[in-house]
């Protein structure tokens, strides 16, 4: 049996008047969720629909269309809600989607050009869509999927990742367990249930463990589309929700930080704050502590389930993304790059072939563990520059020595065949070029001599998800901030 249902009827069974759910309208205690779910996945069925997406802002509902998937044995895609016209499309397309349980149905029937799709009530504000004959199945899923999860990539389509139920538990029973997660606890969505971190770490794990989730709409916590931020409500709401757990990426957690040094009173309940889906810099992390915010940042990916590594209160070392998931094994090939093994996965959407239960999923991701177990990275592998030199430079290394200091909010690196780096540079609001230089000097005393910066650029704008320069979760796209640039970096290297 599922582990997820098995904790559903357990904690329905032993303690049915805990809450379970809670947002703005209302709470489900335990007792009550597993009778909404059952009713819920009765329903499913009959429909019998070969996949289920969900395309919705968080709340109660959100979760209890995901939960009855999973009781109903459904798979399902979560349908991000920063995703464009085009992209939900070939979302819903690619995975031959054939039922959509939405509070949108006007947005979803704009993108499928087909306005005025009949709906019907499925639960709370949630509509269910039928698209049998709108979408046809454009492949089958791999066998053992119950989950797609797709992420925004580098081009407009996105790719989609399918994952089985047992990797999906996995990673949320080993969350419980680097966490510490108890049923006192009270888990704050921050993050979009159709983000596969927050889908896992702040519905399963809490859900094993017992506790209470809150799940209110993602305005109430301050966000808005992929990168929109209200701070103000975003530190309002840890206290408000008496949060114990949260999950945030790093600039929610800047943010956070630069209302608490501005004086704003941040929250006091919270025991566990997790932060990953982009590097960390050393001195957020340091600021945030400094502030009492018990931060601890993780490692993850789509293909392993979300989370491969994570910092632990009795384990955490400054610098390291903490220790690999009990579930998890790491190794690397010759050239650095990371390789997981315990997560097995159903390859990619449309690709041929199923990868080995026990294969090692190549990441990507250059790194190294040390001595005793901690995971350290140092940068993406196809991001890797050779310079003119014949230096091998991995620029996340640079930049986050760059960021480190006060004065610079985001720095890109760049130098492949070239006799220097230079660095495009988002500096704070109101920092002096004089600081920039300062900061660089600084940064370059602790760095090897082919990994310095020899001249930078001011950026015109911040790297987002908007313009186009960075991922919603914060990772840059290098492509695009390079070729933005390209004739003012092209001019630094002019005679």
């Amino acid at each position: 049996m599922s582990r997820i249902i098995a904790a559903l009827l357990r904690h329905a069974v032993c303690d049915p008047l805990k809450v379970a759910l809670e947002d703005e309208h209302g709470t489900l205690t335990y007792g009550e969720l597993l009778v909404e779910i059952e009713a819920l996945a009765s329903r499913l069925r009959a429909c019998r629909p070969r996949v289920v997406a969900i395309l919705a802002d968080n709340g109660k509902d959100w979760a209890l269309a995901d939960l009855a998937a999973i009781f109903a044995g459904i798979p399902t895609i979560p349908v991000p809600l920063f995703f464009s016209p085009a992209q939900i499309a070939h979302t819903l397309k690619a995975a031959g989607v054939d039922l959509v349980l939405t509070d949108q149905p006007q947005r979803l029937g704009d993108a499928m050009q087909q306005p005025g799709l009949p709906v019907a009530p499925f639960c709370g504000t949630l509509q269910q869509v039928h698209l049998q004959g709108v979408v046809a199945p454009a492949t089958t899923l791999p066998a053992g999927t119950r989950k797609v999860t797709f992420t925004s990539g580098t081009t407009g389509e996105p790719k989609g990742v399918c994952l089985g139920l047992g990797a999906m538990e996995s990673v949320a029973e080993s969350l419980g367990v680097a966490s510490a997660a108890s049923r006192d606890d009270r888990h704050l969505c921050l993050l979009p249930l159709a983000t596969l971190l927050e889908n896992i770490g702040g519905l399963y794990t809490p859900l094993l463990a017992g506790a209470t989730m809150c799940v209110p709409r993602l305005a109430s916590v301050g966000l808005s589309g992929s990168s929109a931020l209200d701070v103000g409500r975003l530190v309002g709401a840890l206290g408000d929700w008496r949060a114990s757990t949260a999950i945030m990426v790093p600039q929610m957690l800047q943010a956070a930080v630069a209302a608490g040094q501005a004086g704003a009173t941040l929250p006091r309940t919270l025991r566990y704050l997790a932060v990953g889906g982009a590097p960390v810099s050393m001195r957020l992390l340091d600021s945030a502590h400094a502030l009492g915010l018990p931060v601890f940042q993780g490692y993850g990916l789509s293909e392993c389930a979300s989370v491969v590594a994570v910092s632990r209160p009795e384990a955490s070392r400054s610098g390291s993304v903490g220790k690999p998931l009990p579930h998890v094994r790491i190794d690397f090939a010759d050239d650095g790059e990371i390789l997981v093994r315990g997560v097995p996965w159903h390859g990619y959407l449309g690709e041929d072939g199923t990868p080995q239960a026990e294969a090692f999923i190549a990441t990507g991701d250059l790194g190294h563990l040390d001595a005793e177990g901690f995971l350290f990275l140092t940068g993406r592998k196809k991001n890797l520059f050779i310079t003119s030199f014949g230096r091998n430079v991995a620029p996340e290394w640079v930049e986050g020595e760059l960021v480190a200091h006060a004065g610079i909010a985001q720095a890109a690196l760049f130098g492949e065949a070239r006799p220097f780096n230079c660095a495009v540079i988002v500096p704070h609001p109101g920092t002096p070029h004089g600081v920039i230089e300062t900061a660089l000097d600084t940064a370059n005393r602790r760095l090897p001599d082919y990994a310095r910066v020899g001249a930078w650029i001011p950026a015109t704008e911040p790297f987002t998800p908007d313009n186009g320069m960075s991922t919603p979760n914060g990772r840059l796209r290098r492509t695009a901030i390079l070729g933005k640039y390209a004739s003012q970096i092209d001019a630094l290297y002019q005679p």
